[in-house]
């Protein structure tokens, strides 16, 4: 190991393939990425991408990073980075999802997280297990798992494929299946509608539940490993494919949520990592298992033996994504004009506005899925007067996300007894100065970036670094790897104007709201 001390975190994203090296102190060497075309679609709400696309992608990162990366640190020379490279380590996007033969080839494109579709007219659980659920009030919440599983899908209504599939797997073990031709994963890896006991961090005893509630059999999954364990070796194959040497330890890292939690730092259970992406989330770390929302686990941690109470806003920076479709043409085609980042001129329509907008309100629950609110709750927008415009509503979605991540705090402080003092943001929205001014007065705590853009990579980065030496443990490797970037200070009379309208307006509208949108559920079902 003598002269290696960088770990290579290789980071498939929806959107990109990253191949990204760090050093013992967490500072960015090199930078290499590979845009994808997220998903196609053949059905409207699917959401599907071909296997290969994604391992294509990280062949070409890697290349790139070794011949022509896009940033290399100053005094860096691209002659050795492979031969100072200790280890590898992957994250990968959460519960995406595919069926292998025996042979570790694809039998369809794999199901992205994003995907829709759902199974309706699922037998209910019977016997034992239906009984308790029917006490506990829980069916229902049973059901829509039931339907949203991508397994039940497959099986239902491509019942050829399920019966060829050997390994069914998530993304994370597909690439690491290609990395090192074992068939093994993290435990840390595993979120998604499968068969895993989130407590005890292993697959569920086969008299648990989730295996009458799914078609998947303990054959077609892999075996687990906890982060920083060795997961193979580098193949002489996907050396070839990739660049990396042959022979390079693969060591297990984590979900790239849960990477990023630990590359901003959040390693105490009051510091919350804020994730400002296509879905918007806050995370806290916790040795305790706790489940912020009944029946709903906390996910694994990137260190091992340890959880992730997260709330999800399900689409939640794509908000502003789709604000910028809708309404934001001219800035975007000024900020061209002007040779600037659009989001400069966004920041600026934001500075245009009050705090509170003036009396608007948005609630952010476009696609709310199960987690949080409920099922059946919708989006809304409420105290429209003539005097609002476009600005007042971009300004209206970052306070209303920012409402939604509070409230998402205060629920898992009452739940763990722990309340969150510090927050850190990653992401893509966090890179705009107006969101974080608008989250650090809407909490009224001090809210920072971490000092690399690519958290989830750090995160990963980490985890290789503790499994192969370089740091002893987590807390040396938290301390030495990560640092905080800029850091935004609440201004106490905004956050006095905030909580007034986050007590007394935001916390009031899903409740009174609620029997509207069960009606809903009606009139469009």
């Amino acid at each position: 190991m003598s002269g290696r001390d960088l770990i290579l975190a290789i980071d498939q994203g929806t959107q990109s393939a990253r191949a990204l090296l760090f050093d013992p102190r967490g500072q960015l060497i090199a930078k290499a990425r590979i845009p994808i075309e997220p998903y196609f679609s053949t059905q409207p709400g699917w959401a599907e991408q071909d296997a290969q696309v994604f391992w294509e992608a990280i062949g070409q990162a890697c290349q790139k990073l070794w011949h022509e990366p896009d940033e290399l640190k100053e005094g860096e020379h691209l002659a050795n980075l492979r031969q100072r490279v200790a280890a590898v380590a992957l994250t990968t996007q959460r519960a995406t999802v595919l069926n292998l033969d025996r042979n570790g080839e694809p039998l369809r494109p794999a199901i992205l997280w994003l995907d829709q579709r759902r199974t309706e007219g699922l037998k209910p659980l019977s016997g034992w297990w239906g009984l308790v659920f029917r006490l506990a009030g829980l069916t229902q919440t049973v059901a829509y798992l039931q339907a949203e599983a991508e397994a039940n899908w497959i099986a239902t209504h491509q019942p050829e494929i399920w019966r060829q599939t050997a390994k069914y797997v998530l993304l994370s073990g597909y690439l690491t299946h290609r990395l090192t031709d074992q068939w093994v994963d993290s435990t840390a890896c595993q979120v998604g509608y499968i068969p895993f006991d989130y407590k005890r961090f292993r697959w569920s005893d086969r008299r648990d539940w989730k295996w009458l509630a799914l078609p998947v059999e303990p054959r077609m999954l892999v075996d687990l490993k906890p982060p920083a364990s060795v997961l193979g070796e580098i193949t002489r194959a996907a050396s070839q494919a990739t660049g990396i040497p042959n022979g390079l330890p693969l060591i297990a890292a984590a979900a790239d949520k849960a990477c990023e939690v630990i590359g901003a730092g959040c390693l105490q259970p009051d510091v919350a990592c804020l994730s400002y992406g296509t879905t918007a989330t806050i995370n806290t770390t916790h040795r305790k298992y706790i489940e912020a929302i009944p029946l709903i686990p906390p996910y694994p941690s990137a260190i091992p033996n340890a959880y992730n109470l997260e709330i999800q806003i399900y689409r939640g920076f794509w908000m502003i994504s789709w604000f910028k479709q809708e309404f934001g043409q001219h800035e975007q085609r000024l900020a061209e004009q002007q040779g600037i980042a659009a989001e400069q001129l966004f920041d600026e329509l934001v500075w245009a506005v009050p705090p509170g907008c003036e009396g608007l309100v948005l609630q952010p629950y476009w696609s709310p899925g199960l987690r949080f609110p409920g099922p059946e709750a919708r989006g809304a927008v409420i105290g429209f007067r003539d005097a609002h415009t476009r600005a007042h509503l971009y300004r209206a979605i970052l306070e209303g996300l920012a409402y939604a991540l509070r409230e998402g705090a205060d629920r898992i402080g009452k739940r763990s007894g722990i309340a969150v003092r510090q927050l850190r943001v990653a992401g893509g929205g966090s890179q705009s100065r107006a969101a974080m001014q608008i989250t650090a007065d809407i909490f009224g705590l001090p809210t920072a970036r971490p000092h690399v853009y690519e958290a989830s990579g750090l995160g990963a980065a980490i985890d290789g670094a503790v499994g192969v030496g370089i740091h002893l443990d987590f807390e040396t490797a938290i301390a030495e790897m990560t640092h905080l970037g800029e850091t935004f200070e609440p201004d106490l009379k905004r956050h006095e104007q905030y909580n007034a309208l986050y007590q007394r307006v935001y916390l009031q509208i899903y409740k009174r709201l609620r029997p509207l949108y069960e009606e809903l559920q009606w009139v469009w079902r």
